[in-house]
């Protein structure tokens, strides 16, 4: 999601098409979905097969996560093609678990396996490097990924930033940052977990444990304030917003 969507595009909630393409679920992915359903159903049923076909399914998507929510450290280090792969084993050796979960989403369950691998893969890679043990946050957890804000400012401020600029790639990457931590940490979460995961307002909800009306609320309320913040520097990014 680039800084332009987010200062041009409108969210008007009663338009639900548009509301759909907009949040990046497209009508012709509900089939995707459909399936979805039924191979979890398959999978708890014992056809254990399924699980490779989900992972299969939801592949593009959790690599977006990792690459989202991978320490900036770790680029050109670590393949996030190596996090799936040790994401995929791990969660074969937890089907039992995925059998006995509530979840109604496959991707919130390997989701949470993916946020441990990347854990896992932070403590490997970066334990010789002094950092605050508060980045280790499991990206399943309520509280919030201190990584999150990094990558938001980056992915926002790169979207904004062409040679031909009028203000220079620091400038840019400052006024971004600014309205980045304008927002509280919960509302700069939900953002991303909706717009840089696209993740789903009933996966989210179920995520943060509320309902989906209240997670639609917080969402929307969120992206207006982070709209708003963006929308002040407008003039600054007039190259690359016009």
């Amino acid at each position: 999601m680039t800084a332009k969507k987010f200062l041009k595009k409108s969210c008007r909630i009663r338009d639900v098409k548009r509301v759909s393409n907009y949040m990046g679920f497209t009508l012709s992915q509900r089939s995707t979905a459909d399936e979805s359903v039924q191979l979890l159903q398959d999978l708890r049923d014992g056809d254990d097969s399924a699980f490779a076909k989900l992972f299969s399914i939801h592949r593009p998507r959790l690599e977006k996560i990792v690459r989202f929510r991978m320490d900036r450290r770790l680029y050109g280090r670590v393949d996030p093609d190596d996090v799936l792969q040790e994401s995929f084993v791990d969660g074969q050796n937890r089907l039992e678990n995925l059998r006995n979960s509530p979840t109604h989403s496959f991707l919130v369950w390997i989701r949470l396996i993916v946020g441990q691998t990347l854990i896992n893969v932070h403590r490997r890679h970066l334990k010789s490097e002094r950092r605050d043990a508060s980045r280790d946050v499991a990206i399943h957890s309520k509280k919030p990924d201190p990584n999150t804000s990094d990558s938001m400012v980056i992915q926002l401020a790169d979207s904004l930033t062409s040679p031909s600029a009028a203000f220079s790639k620091k400038e840019i990457y400052e006024k971004v940052t600014q309205a980045v931590d304008s927002l509280a940490e919960s509302d700069r979460e939900i953002v991303a977990m909706r717009h840089f995961e696209e993740l789903s307002n009933n996966e989210i909800a179920e995520i943060l444990n509320i309902t989906p009306k209240n997670a639609s609320i917080r969402y929307i309320r969120a992206l207006e304030r982070l709209r708003s913040h963006l929308a002040k520097f407008t003039d600054l990014f007039n190259d690359t917003v016009n």
